[in-house]
């Protein structure tokens, strides 16, 4: 069969030949020359089973930003399905774009570093085609246990515009919140993740292949903006299996590297030995009567906190392994 000559020519085909999964830049025009993206910002989420979440991670987001991508990794809880009557009942079913990625991608760690970085199956190139549907001059890259505040709403919705006028990566901490039930949580604030969420659509900040997982590349001389504390929880069930992405096996999680994946297993283990009191670092949240923890933890109790935000210090041995801060994932 002949190749169709009105198709473009992609920037990376993938290594299983399948035409539907080859990367395709959005600011390259098909004659070759580049293509003007729209201004604004581009929420992508790569999801796979967070329906439970959505409810309370997409109407921040929508409120904040001009287009939503979510991007399906074969769930089965119905995730897209709730994604659209979300949007659609918030008047803005035109603002999101539901895609599917049906392809079993690699876990972090071990299993990732063997896979080739142009196969279906690896991160960088799932997070390369997921973002190669952006037509705003920023992207944002979003997790689906990411609740944002209606402050850091507002946030975002004023950096959308303002961000027109520079080139600047911009940072913001998340802080866990372990939900025991629906009244109770543990809110860990005793690190700060600076992970770099958004950033200018172009050549200079596509995906690479790293050791564990995929590295976004950074222009050079861009601007880094470093958002407050307390404008996003990242939400953890306690009855649910928080790590079934992670591949342990062969991964040393007590390294720098990787301590934050450390810090979230210790403390999924605190809480259900009981022991959080003792871990050091964590608050316990009570939500009142008739209110779920994660209301209350964004609506209410992160905006009533004095500024910075404080809790129990880490125990020595914590502080030792813990990564400097501005240490991403």
């Amino acid at each position: 069969m002949s190749a169709d000559p009105s198709r473009q020519v992609p920037d990376i085909a993938c290594l299983e030949g399948l035409p539907d999964y080859d990367v395709t830049w959005p600011w390259r025009a098909p004659d070759g020359g580049s293509r003007r993206l729209a201004p604004g910002l581009t929420c992508v989420f790569r999801v796979r089973d967070e329906a439970r979440n959505l409810p309370w991670v997409l109407p921040p987001i929508l409120d904040a930003v001009q287009h939503v991508i979510v991007v399906d990794n074969g769930s089965t809880d119905g995730t897209a399905e709730v994604a659209r009557e979300i949007a659609e009942s918030r008047g803005a079913g035109d603002r999101l774009t539901s895609l599917s990625y049906p392809h079993r991608v690699s876990r972090a760690g071990g299993e990732h570093l063997a896979t080739p970085a142009t196969s279906v199956h690896s991160l960088t190139h799932f997070y390369n085609w997921s973002f190669s549907h952006v037509r705003t001059a920023y992207s944002m890259k979003w997790d689906g246990d990411m609740v944002l505040t209606p402050e850091g709403s507002a946030i975002l919705r004023d950096l959308s515009w303002q961000l027109e006028a520079a080139s600047a990566i911009v940072a913001m901490p998340r802080h866990p919140l372990t939900v025991v039930d629906e009244s109770t949580g543990w809110l860990d604030l005793s690190l700060r993740f600076l992970e770099p969420w958004i950033y200018p659509t172009g050549p200079e900040t596509t995906f690479v292949k790293a050791f564990d997982w995929e590295l976004r590349e950074q222009p050079a001389g861009a601007e880094r903006i470093v958002l407050p504390q307390g404008l996003v929880v990242e939400v953890k069930w306690l009855d649910a299996d928080e790590f079934a992405h992670w591949r342990t096996e062969g991964v040393d999680f007590t390294t720098t590297r990787l301590y934050r994946k450390l810090r979230e297993f210790e403390v999924d283990q605190a809480i259900r030995e009981g022991r959080a009191a003792d871990l050091g670092g964590l608050t316990k949240v009570t939500a009142p009567p008739g209110v779920h923890i994660i209301d209350h933890v964004t609506r209410t109790w992160l905006r009533e906190q004095p500024r910075p935000l404080v809790t129990h210090s880490l125990p020595a041995s914590l502080r030792e392994r813990a990564p400097r801060e501005g240490a991403s994932r």
